[in-house]
């Protein structure tokens, strides 16, 4: 190990020892179950934005989309569009009205305010819901965990398994001891270390490649890196290839074999639908990001959050992107074997050993701010909703509390495994394994809750049946192979949606009765 690697080891190993340390030491206020659940409800504004930002956008923003973005150029633009637009609209329009629910319902948990809310199939809908969400959570921790083996494998040659091991031991024992209060505060953290880096780094990259002599890089600006690069990568079309997609070429040259003109021009559509897709799934539907505007203590908090979320998310996207095109100059389209590591690349081709240390700490801190998340959120769901009723001292709150950190360390367990399985097969792409999440839950409940929110008319056979429509279309498309012709994300929003629509007006509830 050089004398560069040992700084950045020093630096990376500095920060996450604080950063452990600081969230034991907030775990010391929880008192209850409520506390480790849900903060009481009674959180800042400010920390449920920065706190829900970078749970929000995981290694999925500092890996998964600037190696989308080194991949494909400008086409990347459609996906940070939907992302952005589907952030902004849950805090303009979701936020304070779940955060007004669960205050009214005096809820803990994502699928306990469903339940209270549509009472008539509660029980169900607390079962059916919290089982799909920890089932789908699985994956989703693993992808975190999975990056991180990713990170430590790049920057210090650490086997991707053992590193996967070393976050694991970062995250679990703030988050098994003080819960949902832990977490969103040691989010802060994160979420600041997290924008500073993507600011900071496309600055410094555009001075970087503008300085550099002619021949020793691929290009000396962003415009001219994707030129280069080839028309793929110039436009926002250039990308939606046919080419880039067999399958979909295939299909549609079945259905239309005469007709080249429309089977190019659908399948471009497709596919930046596709990329667009991922707006679907923030519109309410992902527990971890929901859970944070219920936790808002007040409606004037509620306004600050949403000031403080959508502009994190502006500034946050517009940098990744860049990161990513910075590294076709660097590195030229082809430089990097993973696209996924572009990021940490950059990082290092940029600054000093200290500085980049500091910086990439926004990776690991955004794959540790989800993980933590997402394991908490699940272990609420299981102990709440699937353990606590069955339980005889389901009332005892010391016993409750122990039951519920032993749960999330369980579950942490389990998705570790995810990961090494996802390693193992070589199914390693951060990208695809949150995009099945997305499809399977954000897109699902996006549908419960919008319909929940502003549609007087739903009731709870009706939600119970858009859950198990959304959930059993997710699994079939994707173990069908369908997924290389049209992404779950963009469909199961609309099946889950048709579903809600038809069983609204077929089956009558009890209200209507």
């Amino acid at each position: 190990m050089n004398i560069q690697t040992t700084q950045l080891l020093i630096v990376m190993a500095t920060y996450l020892s604080l950063l452990l340390l600081f969230g034991i030491y907030q775990g010391r206020k929880v008192k209850n179950s409520s506390d480790y659940a849900i903060a009481g409800r009674k959180l800042p504004g400010w920390i449920a934005a920065l706190s829900e930002r970078a749970t929000g956008e995981s290694s999925w923003a500092l890996l998964g989309l600037p190696g989308a973005a080194y991949a494909t150029g400008l086409m990347e633009i459609w996906t940070a569009i939907g992302c952005v637009l589907g952030v902004i609209l849950a805090w303009i329009f979701l936020a304070w009205r779940l955060r007004d629910e669960a205050a009214k319902y005096k809820v803990d948990s994502f699928t306990d305010y469903i339940a209270q809310k549509h009472g008539e199939a509660g029980r169900w809908i607390r079962i059916v819901g919290s089982a799909s969400i920890v089932f789908f959570f699985f994956f989703y921790v693993g992808a975190q965990f999975l990056g991180g083996g990713k990170t430590l494998e790049d920057l210090f040659g650490i086997n991707r398994v053992v590193g996967m091991l070393i976050v694991v031991v970062m995250v679990v024992p703030y988050t098994v001891y003080g819960g949902f209060l832990s977490v969103t505060y040691t989010d802060v953290i994160q979420a600041i270390i997290m924008i500073i880096t993507l600011i900071i780094a496309p600055i410094a990259g555009i001075i970087y490649i503008a300085k550099q002599p002619e021949g020793t890089i691929f290009a000396s600006s962003i415009s001219e890196a994707l030129a280069n690069a080839g028309e793929s990568y110039s436009t926002m079309i250039g990308g939606a290839t046919l080419e880039s997609k067999p399958i979909l070429k295939f299909s549609l040259e079945q259905l239309f074999p005469n007709s080249l003109g429309l089977v190019k021009g659908l399948g471009i559509g497709i596919i930046i639908a596709g990329a667009f897709s991922w707006f679907f799934g923030y519109l309410g539907g992902q527990p971890q990001l929901s859970m944070r505007f219920m936790a808002i203590s007040d409606s004037k908090q509620a306004k600050q959050g949403r000031n403080i979320g959508v502009a994190w998310t502006i500034i946050a996207y517009i940098g990744a992107l860049m990161i990513g095109w910075i590294g076709i100059a660097i590195f030229g389209p082809t430089g990097l074997s993973d696209p996924e590591t572009v990021m940490p690349q950059v990082l290092t081709t940029l600054f000093n050993p200290w500085i980049a240390g500091i910086l990439i700490t926004g990776v690991l801190a955004a794959i540790i701010s989800t993980a933590n998340s997402l394991l908490i959120l699940s272990a609420t769901e299981l102990s709440e909703n699937l353990i606590k009723p069955l339980g005889k001292n389901s009332s005892n709150t010391e016993s409750s509390l122990k039951q519920s950190r032993i749960i999330t360390g369980l579950l942490s367990l389990a998705a570790l495994v995810i990961a090494y399985l996802a390693n193992k097969f070589n199914n390693d792409s951060i990208y695809v394994l949150v995009g099945y999440v997305w499809a399977g839950i954000g897109c699902t409940f996006s549908v419960v809750i919008i319909l929940t929110l502003f549609w007087k008319r739903y009731h709870g056979k009706a939600a119970l049946i858009t859950i198990i429509s959304g959930m059993v279309f997710t699994i079939f498309w994707i173990t069908s192979g369908f997924e290389a012709i049209i992404t779950s994300r963009l469909l199961t929003f609309f099946v889950a949606l048709t579903f809600a629509v038809a069983s609204t007006y077929l089956i009558k509830s009890k209200k209507q009765l």
